[in-house]
């Protein structure tokens, strides 16, 4: 499977490797391109799972048997072992070897080694008047009311793309990463694996050089991009503002000539959030927040959905490009995973930018910008203030001096979020993965204008997340502090009377909801106004994560004000039990 860059016109490549359960059907995860290697992950009782001696015979014995060589190569950080083809070969022929490890029932699953590609289309910082994204009030996301509670300390992010370039505006926010290209000629630095994540370029050189389709390009130092976007200084009066600038970023190269294999950036993964990888050294700050602005077509494999469901389970918050291709978002991945929060991109005046993916999966929008408009000549850039400025390098092939350059696409609207997520945990340590995927979607505002197939919850919004995973219930607030127990497949309320109002309810009404439960992910919640009319705040989601601690914003404006409003909540699951343990209203 191929990944890009989902931003401008750079391009890059990913894949992954991991254990997990019974492999997709064949044809979800035929190649469809020359493979080199391919990813095998065995079931835990098999010997080849944890002996590379047993892997790497069983590895010869199945190519033997296809016709074709076969060679184990290593060990991938998530226990997959990784079979090298000799050469690349025809889809046809790594076909046959991997049929060889469909038959086997030690085998949990087996994937081609595909490539991903990187998806770009008031401080006193010089540029800052330019970052309408943060900003403005009809398609900004409202950061900087944000920055009074929280900058992002003590939270590293990790930017799985090209690298990292040198830039002033970002060295101070850097710490050590990785390169985890494991081949030397898409590297361009003269070796595999190491532990500078220096991006050395890549561009293309010709037409046809990285594959049939493939277009001549020049560098795009994408992963500077989105770095900047994330996490460049603020306040140091020059240059832009990030959204978290009071974090870290951690650069992990997986995108080089040609994209980036599967199995580098699987490796990637379980290494930037803290798992174990062999041969590479740990990691000593271990990211809280990932960001991958790559992707390619094809549904989300086990390779990919291994890494990200260890890396959740280790506290790590996944966030993902929906894609470039106007497309159902369904049909690319790493897009199409669990446990990730997917980005479409929004433009200036609040409606899908109109190369977006979208769709029923889509999680949440953020600004991605357009450097032209649909109607426009492809290619051309005509409105590169309506872009994402962020810093970037003008070097052609290999690097030159630095800059500052609009892009667009979804690789610039992921990295908005994922500056979000890390304001949130930095402004509350104990919120989870699931939790911040929650208060980011729950907190959104519609869009100003409108988006065709779906683009989640509406567009994130930094301040009123952030007021939610940090408030009390303000003064004048009316609340409910009895227990009511949720017992499993049951339905319980807590009421609230509400007296001395004048008129019908806020548009804006804040509703602060504290339940003990161990799997909120068997709870639906609602807000039932006096007149019975139900507004749902929660509805099955977050898995096995436990709690709800949210402050819900519900437009009630059509509700009067006076009468006995409810919180019910639904148990549709045996095994976990709860209680609401307080609620409140403010008007």
């Amino acid at each position: 499977m191929s990944v890009t860059l989902l931003a401008g016109t750079a391009t890059a490549a990913v894949a992954v490797a991991s254990e997990g359960p019974a492999a997709a059907p064949a044809a979800a995860l035929a190649p469809t391109a020359p493979v080199e290697n391919l990813i095998v992950g065995y079931k835990s009782s098999a010997t080849e799972a944890s002996s590379n001696t047993a892997a790497a015979a069983d590895a010869t014995a199945k190519g033997k048997k296809a016709g074709k060589k076969a060679k184990f190569d290593r060990r991938l950080g998530t226990g997959a072992a990784l079979v090298n083809l000799g050469a690349a070969v025809a889809p046809a022929e790594a076909a046959d070897v991997m049929a060889q490890f469909r038959a086997d029932p030690d085998v949990a699953y087996v994937e081609p080694d595909t490539r991903a590609y990187a998806t770009a289309v008031t401080p006193n910082d010089t540029e800052y008047a330019k970052q309408w994204d943060l900003f403005e009030s009809t398609a900004g996301m409202n950061v900087p009311a944000a920055w009074d509670t929280t900058t992002g300390s003590g939270v590293t992010v990790a930017v799985i793309d090209t690298g990292y370039v040198a830039h002033s505006d970002v060295a101070p926010n850097v710490v050590a990463g990785y390169d985890f290209i494991s081949s030397s000629a898409y590297a361009r630095d003269g070796g595999g694996r190491d532990s500078n994540p220096a991006d050395e370029g890549d561009w293309n050189a010709t037409d046809g050089e990285c594959g049939v389709g493939s277009k001549a390009s020049n560098s795009s130092w994408h992963g500077t991009h989105v770095a900047g976007t994330i996490a460049a200084a603020t306040n140091n009066s020059k240059g832009i503002a990030g959204i978290a600038y009071g974090a870290k970023i951690q650069p992990v190269r997986v995108l080089g000539k040609c994209g980036g294999s599967t199995s580098d950036i699987v490796d990637a993964i379980t290494w930037a959030s803290g798992g174990s990888v062999a041969g590479v050294p740990a990691n000593a700050t271990p990211a809280k927040v990932i960001n991958m602005s790559l992707g390619g077509p094809g549904a989300c494999g086990t390779s990919y959905q291994n890494a990200i469901n260890a890396a959740v389970a280790r506290g790590t918050t996944v966030v993902v490009a929906a894609g470039n291709s106007n497309a159902d978002a369904a049909g690319y991945s790493p897009a199409s995973c669990n446990n990730v929060i997917n980005v479409a991109a929004s433009n200036r005046a609040g409606d899908r930018s109109y190369y977006s993916n979208y769709g029923s999966i889509i999680d949440v929008a953020a600004p991605g910008g357009e450097t032209r408009r649909a109607t426009d000549t492809p290619g051309t850039v005509t409105t590169p203030e309506n872009a994402i400025l962020s810093s970037l390098n003008a070097g052609t092939t290999t690097p030159g001096a630095e800059i500052y350059k609009p892009y667009q696409g979804t690789s610039m609207a992921a990295p908005h979020v994922a500056g979000l997520a890390a304001l949130l945990k930095s402004a509350n340590s104990a919120l989870t993965p699931a939790q911040i995927e929650s208060a980011i979607k729950n907190n959104a505002r519609p869009l100003a204008g409108t988006c065709t197939g779906g683009c989640g919850t509406g567009l994130a919004d930094a301040a009123a997340t952030v007021a939610a995973v940090t408030s009390t219930p303000p003064t004048g607030a009316l609340e409910n502090t009895t227990d009511f127990t949720i017992g499993d497949n049951t339905t319980v309320e807590s009421p609230i009377t509400v007296t001395g109002k004048t008129g019908n309810a806020p548009a804006a009404l804040k509703v602060g909801v504290n339940i003990v439960h161990s799997y909120i992910g068997d709870l639906k919640v609602d807000l039932v106004a006096p007149d019975g009319s139900v507004y749902t705040l929660h509805n099955r989601s977050g898995g096995g994560t436990d709690n709800i601690n949210q402050v819900y914003t519900v437009n009630a404006s059509s509700e009067v004000a006076n009468g006995t409003w409810k919180l019910r909540v639904n148990d549709n699951a045996g095994g976990d039990t709860g209680k609401i343990d307080s609620w409140n209203l403010t008007f």
